[in-house]
């Protein structure tokens, strides 16, 4: 009986994080100081990666005077992301042999060129790693645990990505 408690206590308390979180992330991101780019509009190509192109657009569209438009044509310049891989892999093992400890890893190569094809900045990558421990007898705390990283490293790479391009440059 302790034992249920015990779990009914920790499911419960996991989903009251999993409610406050969102509330404690919405003011959202801002940029320090003075943001400028070379640009004034975007497209983000973001088929390989729907997620990271959503939180790039909403952090864009919050600068004054930059537009991301829906359509290349009506861009200064693309950011495609070329290769986006997720990967999961165990670190360690308890002693009934099952997995404790996970790695999750997100590698994001990316181009931002203009109409004509020319690079604004060479072809980069980003890679992010987040490590965490599982308990098999937590799964629904797991689970969330592990969407929460998967968001963290998302809105991580994306202001990667805001920081790098400040550096783009007009091809000559």
């Amino acid at each position: 009986m302790l034992s249920f408690n015990l779990t009914r206590r920790r499911i419960v308390q996991a989903s009251l994080l999993a409610g406050i979180f969102p509330l404690l992330t919405a003011c959202g991101f801002h940029l320090r100081g003075n943001v400028s780019y070379v640009f004034r509009s975007i497209y983000i190509d973001g088929a390989r990666a729907p997620r990271l192109a959503n939180e790039m657009k909403i952090l864009l569209g919050g600068i004054s005077g930059f537009q991301v438009v829906d359509h290349p044509k009506d861009a200064e310049v693309t950011l495609a992301f070329i290769e986006v891989d997720d990967d999961k892999e165990v670190l360690s093992l308890s002693s009934g042999g099952r997995a404790r400890e996970y790695a999750l890893t997100r590698k994001v190569s990316f181009r931002l060129f203009d109409k004509n094809g020319e690079d604004w900045m060479l072809p980069d990558r980003i890679m992010i790693e987040r490590t965490y421990l599982y308990d098999d007898s937590e799964r629904l705390a797991r689970e969330i645990q592990e969407q929460e990283i998967i968001d963290e490293m998302n809105r991580d790479t994306a202001q990667q990505l805001l920081r790098r391009m400040q550096r783009a440059k007009r091809p000559e």
